[in-house]
């Protein structure tokens, strides 16, 4: 792991299921310090994308790296560098807010403090509740916490805002932020395109498998002949915004 290595690299990544095609040829390069969104419609290949960066699937063919890592041959050392927030979480629903923190902190060498993840996510007055009693919304901000738990330098979001309601929104977004002038490196998967045009430096469109599109999100606009990311986003695809998911 050196200075000079991206904090996310993937080339040819493809993967099939029974024979059906879920990502074709997907290539990305997410820089130090970067956000990088991932904008895509339903079954576009971004989840399974994710889920290969991650580590949690493995790629028919292509090749990832996480800061020089292998994430599946080099489970361990990219544990301590990658944090991680699925769209939907699987966690003990017997244990408390402040238990699962506890938990989840013991993995790690130098991790954040139970109070600053708690104030992060706005869940301290949540601290003793059961995971199963929590809202939909409080779950998916539990398990951004816990993706943050070990200070990683690199962070992969998947769909932060989903399910929040306008206060919550903001206030991760000011969690993105204040990320990014820690000089973390965030892969960030979106269907929210005022999201994506407020935090990401870059952007890929993956649509088919395949990215179709990638750039700025002004260079993206510009290149599709619009005015907005919205209306780009109709132009490559030939879906709405509505229909990302």
């Amino acid at each position: 792991m050196t200075e000079d290595e991206p904090a996310i690299f993937a080339e040819g990544l493809a993967k099939s299921y029974r024979g059906k095609v879920a990502v074709a040829d997907v290539s990305l390069r997410v820089e130090r310090g970067e956000t990088f969104g991932i904008l895509g419609t339903n079954g576009a290949g971004k989840t399974t994308t994710v889920e290969m960066l991650a580590g949690l699937r493995k790629p028919d063919h292509g090749t990832v790296r996480i800061l020089g890592l292998d994430p599946r041959g080099d489970r361990r050392r990219v544990r301590q560098v990658l944090g991680v927030q699925l769209q939907h979480a699987h966690l003990h629903n017997a244990l408390r807010v402040k238990e699962l923190i506890g938990l989840y902190r013991s993995f790690y060498r130098s991790p954040r403090s139970t109070a600053e993840l708690l104030e992060m996510v706005d869940l301290r007055e949540q601290a003793g509740i059961v995971f199963e009693k929590l809202s939909g919304g409080q779950q998916q901000r539990l398990s951004i916490a816990l993706a943050l738990a070990g200070r990683p330098r690199v962070v992969i979001l998947d769909e932060l805002t989903t399910g929040l309601d306008p206060k919550a929104r903001r206030r991760m977004w000011a969690m993105v932020e204040r990320l990014q002038q820690e000089g973390v490196s965030i892969l960030l998967v979106s269907h929210a395109m005022e999201e994506v045009e407020r935090l990401c430096d870059r952007v890929a469109l993956i649509d088919g498998g395949r990215v179709i599109a990638l750039g700025t999100p002004r260079g993206i606009v510009a290149g599709a002949g619009e005015e907005t990311l919205d209306d780009a986003f109709v132009a490559l695809t030939g879906r709405e915004p509505e229909d990302i998911g």
